[in-house]
């Protein structure tokens, strides 16, 4: 047995070739969306093997996995790009789930967006990816899936994978090599101009909307993401705002 993460009430631990999660309510939302894309090619994510009255088991993705400060193989411009094209084949065959099921209805942790056009992972970063040498070779961790736009969860990806971080552990090169690297990862999703130009102003607004729910569930009680905010976590995003703001047109001529 393995301890993968720990947390107040939300430790999720690998038994063998199953990892062990606490439900939680967007749980079976999760599970329909694993569901799909299993039956539809995109095998690259966990499968459910088994529910119970508090847990959840799913199938361990293997790889390598890794967290900030990107060094080594998951830094390299494979890494990246095959992490790109990941997410474009995800976003494609979740693009059928959104036609032919009431998303609008179903419980998810993140709130769906308008408009709904894929099932966004919600959490595309460095940390939710299996590597395999220098190759992106699946993608785990579904609890912020939610329906919306594509370029929504293109831009939180982009954000993570550039990184356009300022914090000193969580950064990797300087701005032009981030710009450069947003460049890659927009080149292998394959987005298009018109979208490029709205993306910095779209990762803007996706940080703020998550300093916005951190704070939010906060105030709902929930002890973790309080315990975040007295360690001055949603500080980091909000200087990565600005630091997008600063220098919005260069990452722009960057871009396009």
């Amino acid at each position: 047995m393995e301890v993968l993460k720990q947390g107040s009430g939300r430790e999720i631990i690998k038994q063998g070739d199953a990892v062990r999660r606490p439900l939680q309510p967007w749980s079976h939302s999760v599970h329909r969306v694993l569901a799909h894309l299993h039956q539809h090619g995109f095998r690259h994510c966990p499968r459910l093997l088994a529910t119970d009255e508090q847990f959840e088991q799913l199938s361990f993705i293997e790889g390598e996995s890794y967290d900030y400060p990107l060094q080594g193989s998951i830094a390299s411009e494979s890494a990246l790009t095959s992490a790109a094209r990941m997410l474009r084949k995800l976003h494609d065959c979740s693009a059928l789930f959104i036609e032919q099921t009431a998303t609008q209805k179903m419980p998810w942790m993140l709130a769906p967006r308008a408009p709904a056009e894929v099932i966004c992972h919600g959490d595309f970063a460095p940390y939710n990816v299996a590597l395999q040498g220098d190759l992106v070779v699946g993608v785990f961790d579904f609890d912020c899936a939610h329906p919306g736009p594509r370029l929504w969860d293109v831009a939180y990806a982009v954000y993570c994978w550039a990184p356009f971080k300022t914090k000193a552990d969580d950064k990797l090169g300087g701005l032009e090599q981030q710009a450069q690297r947003a460049k890659l990862f927009c080149d292998a999703y394959g987005l298009a101009n018109h979208q490029r130009k709205l993306l910095v102003n779209e990762m803007i607004e996706r940080l703020n909307a998550l300093v916005g729910f951190m704070q939010s569930q906060a105030k709902r009680g929930d002890q973790q993401f309080q315990s975040n905010l007295d360690d001055g976590h949603h500080l980091a995003y909000l200087a990565d705002i600005e630091y997008l703001q600063t220098h919005r047109d260069f990452i722009y001529r960057a871009l396009v």
